[in-house]
């Protein structure tokens, strides 16, 4: 199979969809992989290192979308490259289309099978391409969110883990799954006062369990949130429903309630977010203020860290790009459930429940790959 990689054109998104380790890999299993020219240089692989592991470099965009079989991303394409893909073409990228119309509807028009990282699924239930996303992003949401309370950049002044005789900043995650807890790990390494929501009474044991009560945990109710995000300097939004847009567990009349200079980062903003005065932001331009409250909400936030981000991510990606240029899109999907889980488009139709639930769209039965 012919695999390419075109290189991110995202803003401030230098992360790449395979490392020279990875294209080793299947070129020695009998595949040819196009990689864009510079589309490593972001995080230090040049050129060289892909043609040394086997790699054909090209030039544009154009040329790897028009050569290949199947097209190895990270973030969403843009409508210039959703216009390049073609029927019979597998995209295999992050996707997040329940809040993305204007994408779903481009990926249809292109006729292409688009299969999404962050709804391939493992035996366990758990989302292996999302986990290493997941991770970096609740990591980096405290280091953000410690820099925004800064003054000069907008917040109350309060450093994140106070000092002898000074309180620490009162943390709120909302969502226990693997953003919140990575969070929690980090806020709870600086010294802050943590405390973390979620629905389900099992994690927040599993989690009152892992940090030895370190951290507070609270039931997810309306009432509760509201008196929390109340008191709060520092809210991370870390809500999960696969596939879905994110619910606005957050208010705008919460909102107003809040502390002046206090922070919110908002790492759901790629699902839609889950506060109701989120929009999204970029690198360049990464905060706003609604009611004196510092927003954060950068829709790849995993993209300030492009190199720990690309290895960790293709780590877990490599074995189900194999998968799908050792057997073809089909049957690769026949044989995982898990990754016949990951298909949100195909042949112009929406094939994942929630997408089509979020977007208003018809829904069509996945095909029955064989």
């Amino acid at each position: 199979m012919r695999i390419g990689v075109p290189k991110e054109i995202k803003n401030h998104e230098y992360r790449v969809g395979l490392v020279p380790a990875g294209v080793r890999e299947l070129v020695g299993a009998g595949h040819q992989v196009l990689i864009q020219s510079t589309a490593g240089t972001g995080i230090g692989l040049a050129d060289s290192a892909y043609q040394a592991a086997g790699a054909e470099i090209v030039t544009t965009a154009a040329e790897v979308f028009a050569a290949s079989d199947l097209i190895v991303k990270v973030k969403e394409p843009q409508l210039a490259e959703c216009a390049m893909l073609r029927r019979g073409q597998v995209l295999f990228t992050y996707l997040h289309l329940a809040a993305d119309l204007e994408q779903a509807k481009a990926l249809m028009a292109s006729g292409a099978t688009a299969i999404a990282y962050e709804t391939v699924t493992a035996t366990d239930g758990s989302l292996p391409l999302l986990t290493p996303m997941s991770e970096v992003a609740g990591r980096m949401s405290i280091q953000v969110g410690a820099a925004s309370l800064q003054k000069a950049n907008g917040g109350s002044g309060v450093l994140l883990g106070g000092i002898p005789g000074v309180a620490p900043a009162n943390v709120v995650i909302l969502g226990g799954g693997v953003s919140g807890t990575s969070a929690a790990e980090i806020a709870i390494g600086m010294r802050a006062d943590v405390t973390i929501v979620d629905r389900s009474l099992k994690r927040l044991r599993v989690l009152d369990s892992i940090f030895g009560g370190r951290l507070k945990t609270m039931a997810s109710t309306a009432g509760a949130i509201e008196a929390l995000v109340a008191e709060a300097d520092l809210v991370i939004g870390a809500v999960l429903v696969v596939g879905a847009a994110a619910p606005k567990l957050v208010t705008r009349e919460m909102v107003r309630k809040m502390k002046p200079g206090s922070v919110m980062v908002d790492i759901s903003i790629d699902q839609g977010g889950c506060f109701a005065t989120s929009r999204p932001t970029t690198h360049t331009d990464p905060t706003f203020t609604v009611d004196g409250v510092v927003h954060y909400c950068v829709t790849n936030m995993p993209g300030a860290v492009p190199r720990t981000s690309t290895f960790g991510l293709t780590n877990a990606t490599l074995p189900y790009i194999r998968a799908l240029a050792d057997h073809g899109a089909a049957r690769a999907l026949a044989l995982d459930p898990g990754l016949a889980q990951g298909l949100n488009v195909h042949q112009g139709a929406i094939t994942h429940e929630a997408v089509a639930r979020d977007l208003k769209l018809t829904l069509s039965a996945a095909p029955a790959f064989g």
